[in-house]
């Protein structure tokens, strides 16, 4: 076969009128005309009408007869135009045909579980057990080149920059960012693991100890973790670390990277620099770290305003050190009971104690009418408008209100779909509440403080800022980094004040405190996540479009059976005995 220099299907346009080609792909479509029959041959490169014509070619013609359906086969013919009024403007070679010579049947294929032409989209679970097949739709196959011409992008900007691409090893130590490590036994060292990387962060630090000064890589990264419609257990990210550099830098270098890929993919120009907005401020006006811009809904603030109040639902919260937050909804009245249910069912779901609303609800005749004015005032609100309201604790609040806010948006269609709303979110705060209501980083530990705030952070260690910085489109995080600690002293304080007993600190990350003895650079860094960034220029909303192979939220992979047991001779050369998990009584 000739495959590698045969035109493509997909390539053949009015120039090539009078051209011989060979073609090689799957049968898309077949269509009888009493005599005359015609095929749609897909490859990759998209598709092409071929005529077979019985006074022509009585062989091709017999053996078309028998097609069917992403049959594999290889055609001989000429380009030609097509009849005048036969033209399919919805096809790219829509102008011309290929009139059959030869035809031979490379492969034939059983009924496939979905059309691969179709239109419409097949349920994700039979997508994802048949990824092969779902791959060769034209669309997934366009995913795949977009991904594709993302990462060259990437790389040869990074090149242009001077940045150097160094590869670190997927069996590692733990390094933490925050999630569940997967770990690797060892068969020569038993009772040990590796752990695969969730990131490539100590290694990174270590290569500007190595004076690489510019390093990126375009990094596999595993996470055991929750899974999202945008996220995955193991994904893809551009690691980036550079030495001598301030956060102005960072936002240089990303803001012209994120320009050429939406221009050169998109076409579109992205205003610079992006906005800034620090992380209280966007909790307090948008309820979340990665605000969604394209709609105006934003949160208030009403605790001056009821500082006073007897209305009990507030009394209480505010008593008891919380807040109260309100969102006017432009034109709200008109919002129906079921939609204001909904929305309380939501906030409860997300752990908050409920909801209310002015006016309408049980609430309005615990307020007073200066209160009342007051909630206007402070939301904006106006006649005709809603005005929504959360009691709660300070993050929970935010929280909750966060997630009614967007939610809000979609319903009433406030979300202007045609903008690409980019801001940082900086600085960020040093450490942050885990779920056990501890003390731990929120972005990781290695994030370096702002200095002046490390007098208080005793006193107020959720106070203390961080030079941190996440990167934000459309109310998704597309990245997110620090300037980091290069202090040896201020490292080994900051595990401390983690909780970390010193031979814990010295155990884990020795090597990295140790290079920081040997003239240690100034150094930064961000992580943008490459299938997110993927995710946004290809249009879709689930993560799972944009990788070849992912897992269900399940983490299971449905076309190949994992995770699944494995030999017992295989556990035991590896030391390893499951013990099954206790039945609930």
């Amino acid at each position: 076969m000739s495959g590698y220099s045969a035109p493509h299907c997909g390539a053949l346009r009015a120039k090539d009128v009078g051209r011989e080609v060979e073609l090689f792909g799957w049968v898309a479509r077949r269509r009888d005309h009493g005599g005359l029959i015609f095929i749609d041959l897909r490859d990759r490169w998209g598709a092409v009408q071929v005529m077979f014509n019985p006074a022509n070619a009585p062989q091709a013609h017999a053996a078309a007869s028998d097609l069917r359906s992403e049959y594999v086969v290889r055609v001989k013919g000429a380009v030609g135009h097509r009849p005048a009024g036969s033209e399919n403007p919805r096809m790219p070679t829509g102008e011309v045909e290929v009139t059959a010579s030869e035809l031979e049947v490379v492969n034939t294929s059983e009924t496939t579980p979905f059309p691969i032409e179709d239109l419409e989209e097949p349920d994700e679970k039979t997508r994802l057990e048949y990824r092969y097949l779902d791959l060769r739709r034209p669309r997934m196959t366009q995913m795949l080149e977009l991904r594709s011409r993302a990462n060259k992008i990437i790389r040869d900007f990074m090149d242009g920059n001077e940045f150097i691409e160094v590869e670190t090893p997927i069996l590692t130590r733990s390094s933490p960012s925050g999630a569940r490590d997967f770990l690797v036994p060892s068969r020569l060292h038993p009772g040990s693991f590796y752990a695969l990387p969730q990131a490539p962060q100590m290694l990174k630090q270590l290569l500007m100890v190595s004076g690489v000064q510019r390093y990126y890589q375009i990094a596999r990264c595993f996470r055991d973790e929750n899974l999202r419609a945008d996220r995955q257990p193991e994904f893809t990210q551009l690691d980036v670390e550079m030495s001598f550099c301030d956060e102005e830098d960072v936002f240089g270098l990303i803001e012209a990277l994120f320009s050429k890929l939406w221009r050169d993919i998109l076409g579109v120009e992205l205003a610079t620099p992006f906005p800034r907005l620090d992380i209280k401020e966007s909790l307090l006006r948008f309820g979340t770290d990665k605000p969604d811009l394209r709609h105006d809904l934003e949160i208030a603030d009403l605790g001056q305003v009821l500082a006073g109040t007897k209305a009990q639902i507030f009394r209480g919260a505010l008593d008891a050190g919380g807040v109260v937050r309100g969102m006017r909804v432009p034109g709200g009245r008109d919002m129906p009971r079921r939609d204001l249910d909904d929305l309380v069912t939501m906030a409860k779901g997300a752990g908050g104690k409920g909801m209310a609303w002015l006016p309408g609800s049980t609430i309005d005749k615990f307020l007073s009418e200066a209160e009342i004015a007051g909630i206007r005032h402070a939301t904006g609100a106006e006649d005709g408008d809603l005005v929504l309201l959360v009691a709660d604790r300070k993050r929970k609040a935010e929280t909750v209100m966060g997630l009614i806010r967007q939610e809000v948006a979609r319903r009433r269609k406030l979300i202007r779909q045609d903008q690409w709303k980019f801001l940082w979110i900086n600085p960020t705060y040093l450490f942050e509440e885990d779920d056990q209501g501890k003390l731990t980083y929120a972005h990781h530990p290695f994030t370096r403080p702002f200095e002046e705030d490390m007098t208080f952070v005793e006193e107020r260690p959720y106070d203390v800022r961080a030079h941190a910085y996440d990167i934000v489109c459309n109310g998704y995080e597309l990245g997110g980094g620090s300037l980091r600690i290069y202090d040896p002293a201020m490292q080994e304080r900051v595990f401390q004040l983690l909780g970390m007993p010193l031979e814990t600190i010295r155990a884990r990350f020795g090597t990295l405190l140790q290079a920081f003895t040997y003239g240690v650079p100034p150094h930064g860094g961000i992580a943008p996540g490459i299938d997110r960034i993927v995710m946004m220029l290809g249009g879709t909303d689930n993560i799972r479009d944009v990788v070849a192979f992912p897992k269900t939220q399940s983490m299971s992979d449905l076309m190949l059976g994992a995770p699944s047991e494995v030999d017992g001779a295989q556990l035991e050369e590896l030391h390893i005995q499951v013990v099954p998990p206790k039945k609930p009584t």
